[in-house]
């Protein structure tokens, strides 16, 4: 069995109210990037609404994870698509605590159109083998940890 490690790496830079400018690489199995995007936040959080939110960027992400999988993985099923369009809405609780809040996930919903002449089990099994292959659906389907560090004087802390 064929395996390999997957990175990528972002560096951002906070460069206005709430705009962050962002390079990301992929370093590993092969080098590509680096490419340029950019966060900001509208007036709530008190930025300009320069760019699009970082939550706009995980949604179309998620989105785009998965239609690159149903087309890749098509031709390699042997399942003609003649149209594909995936309407995805991500939705978060909101809890205001003082003057903070905390969030968290309350559902990912993704619907898969496809035009196919194909039969229906061909194409369900199109799509059960795309879900398996974008990395940012299994990322999101387990637990995971997230390690914080802030570098100090002293060396790296972690958070």
């Amino acid at each position: 069995m064929e395996t390999a490690i997957v990175q990528f790496n972002c560096a951002g830079i906070a460069t206005g109210k709430m705009r962050n400018d962002l390079s990301v690489t992929m370093v590993h199995p092969m080098a590509e990037g680096p490419w340029s995007l950019a966060t900001d936040e509208g007036s709530f959080h008190g930025g300009d609404a320069s760019a699009p939110p970082p939550l706009a960027l995980f949604v179309a992400s998620l989105t785009g994870c998965i239609m690159t999988q149903i087309r890749a993985f098509a031709k390699r099923m042997g399942v003609k698509l003649a149209d594909l369009r995936v309407e995805t809405r991500v939705t978060w609780d909101w809890q205001a605590k003082g003057r903070i809040y905390e969030t968290a996930p309350k559902s990912f919903e993704i619907d898969v159109l496809i035009d196919s002449p194909d039969a229906d089990d061909k194409v369900i099994a199109l799509i059960a083998a795309a879900k398996k292959g974008c990395f940012i659906e299994q990322t999101l389907a387990r637990p995971n940890t997230i390690r914080h560090r802030m570098k100090t004087g002293q060396g790296w802390v972690d958070v």
